[in-house]
């Protein structure tokens, strides 16, 4: 079903940076080589291509992508198939690069996998695996706001209008019986839609009393001496909600299976390798985050927000679909129907070949 008019207009008004070409044509910006990772010697290309484009965010919740791009998982799996990669900044430039074909196959959060979804009228995109859970809190001055209900009337940051943190941030504030207009942000609360990076900025100025954001935004600001006065994974059951999902194009999906299995293949291998090594993998996510942005996280900041986010091959399917009510209730979708928004079968495989449990759809499933 169709986005309401006033998420349309968002998307409509979200700059499109000029991007780095990638394959032609892109959307992200190019993910700089260090040379590190090599095609094997002998390697054949994997369903006859010549490389599979893969995007993902340049933060700790896309730390499958990091990893997995740094140790040179992917292109192991991939063989002589290229594994290049796209840095985004935002999920509707992402979702653009998808839906144009100039990207394969995309790390994205819940909320932008589903507007994807829904705009293209369950036609483009397909939600074929896991990645990572948590790493979400709503950090406050603690001088401003010493409670949740000192919220009130207080001026909260999120970094979009319709964003995963936007939506869950409306939903709390619901909760708590307060009126938000969630277009304009004003109401009992004046929801400050902020990119990310200018976030810790406009906290130390005071023009925000707090922020709900993903990490690291969250650890800096504690850095600058905010607390957290709520982490999102409380409010969820098991302390488990989606964060990051992997997302395919509908019609690469179809052509080139043995690709996207060897890319899920890749996905479940990296995050086996950072649950089995979590303080290396920290590192290497930092290393593979200075190669793209040219700056490292200090260890104030990388420590704390790396502790916070869980990596998963299962998509949690069932708080994608709690999360997207949400955002019906708040008035930034209308009611969407999200069946077949998923197709794992080829996670499922690898997770079967693999000696571990498969993972459920929550019943929205492709026929």
């Amino acid at each position: 079903m169709p986005a309401t008019t006033a998420l349309r207009r968002a998307f409509a008004v979200m700059a499109v940076l000029p991007l780095l070409t990638l394959a032609a044509c892109g959307y992200g910006s190019q993910a700089k080589d260090d040379g590190a990772v090599r095609v094997a010697a002998g390697a054949e290309r994997t369903d006859g291509l010549d490389a599979v484009r893969i995007g993902y965010f340049g933060n700790l919740t896309h730390g499958t992508a990091l990893v997995g791009n740094r140790k040179g998982f992917f292109q192991k799996e991939l063989g002589a198939t290229r594994a290049t990669y796209a840095v985004f900044n935002a999920g509707p430039s992402a979702i653009e690069a998808l839906n144009s074909g100039s990207l394969d196959i995309g790390f994205l959060g819940p909320s932008p996998a589903v507007n994807g979804y829904v705009k293209s009228g369950g036609r483009n995109l397909r939600i074929i695996g896991g990645s990572a859970s948590g790493g979400v809190k709503l950090v406050v001055d603690p001088d401003r706001v010493k409670s949740p209900r000192d919220v009130e009337g207080k001026r909260i940051a999120t970094p979009q209008l319709g964003n995963t943190q936007d939506v869950a941030f409306l939903h709390w504030a619901a909760e708590q019986g307060w009126e938000v207009d969630a277009q304009s942000g004003r109401g009992d609360v004046t929801v400050v839609r902020s990119d990310n990076k200018v976030t810790p900025d406009a906290f130390a100025a005071g023009s925000v009393d707090g922020a709900w954001v993903p990490e690291p935004t969250a650890s800096k600001l504690v850095a600058q001496g905010g607390e957290v006065l709520l982490d999102e994974a409380s409010l969820w059951p098991d302390g488990k909600f989606v964060i990051t999902n992997i997302v395919v194009r509908q019609e690469f999906l179809e052509e080139h299976p043995k690709a996207v299995e060897a890319v899920l293949r890749a996905s479940v291998e990296t995050n086996a390798w950072i649950n089995a090594h979590p303080d290396e993998a920290k590192a290497v996510a930092n290393e593979q985050l200075e190669t793209d942005s040219g700056k490292a996280l200090p260890a104030e900041v990388l420590d704390p927000a790396w502790d916070s986010i869980r990596f998963t091959d299962d998509p949690l399917a069932a708080t994608l679909d709690a999360q997207a009510e949400h955002a019906a209730e708040a008035g930034l979708l209308d009611e969407p129907d999200l069946t077949g928004i998923y197709d794992l079968t080829l996670l499922n495989e690898v997770l079967g070949a693999a000696g571990e449990p498969a993972v459920d759809d929550a019943g929205l499933g492709a026929e």
